[in-house]
């Protein structure tokens, strides 16, 4: 990662201006095991209690990156809970990386967050909705589907 993935100037600024990155060894004697670091690179995303609320294991392009740490982001905020926060952390994730492997899951909770905010039942129909139109054959299309049952129901 720090090879390609922290030294591009979209990863850099992204980090500057969202997180305060720490590192640490796997092998620190009490952080290691504190946070169950087993290989590298591990990404957590924590909020400022040292509460985990996002892991990833294993190497990120710099395009991967970003939206990665913007769904740990939305989900520290999902989880605080500042659910128009999280939605915005989701929806930019769809709008700038659509294609990306995390966007499935922001529409999900994007629609979740709404849903909890407003008890619109029209935010779970829109999860299955944009889902089976932009992520039909994606883990969180399955999850989603219970909710095409909702649309007979409105």
């Amino acid at each position: 990662m720090d090879a390609v993935a922290y030294i591009d100037p979209a990863v850099i600024a992204f980090i500057n201006d969202n997180l305060v990155p720490v590192r640490l060894q796997a092998s620190d004697p009490e952080l290691g095991p504190r946070f169950r670091i087993k290989w590298t690179p591990t990404l957590l995303v924590l909020d400022h209690d040292g509460s985990e609320h996002y892991r990833t294991l294993g190497f990120y392009p710099p395009q991967e990156l970003i939206p990665s740490l913007l769904l740990g982001m939305g989900k520290t905020l999902f989880d605080r809970p500042d659910r128009p926060a999280a939605v915005a952390c989701f929806e930019r994730i769809l709008n700038d990386y659509p294609g990306s492997p995390q966007a499935p899951e922001a529409a999900y909770l994007s629609g979740v967050s709404r849903y909890i905010e407003s008890h619109d039942v029209s935010n779970l129909i829109g999860i299955y909705d944009r889902l089976a139109g932009q992520y039909p054959d994606s883990t969180w299309m399955t999850r989603a589907d219970p909710y095409k049952l909702l649309k007979k129901q409105a």
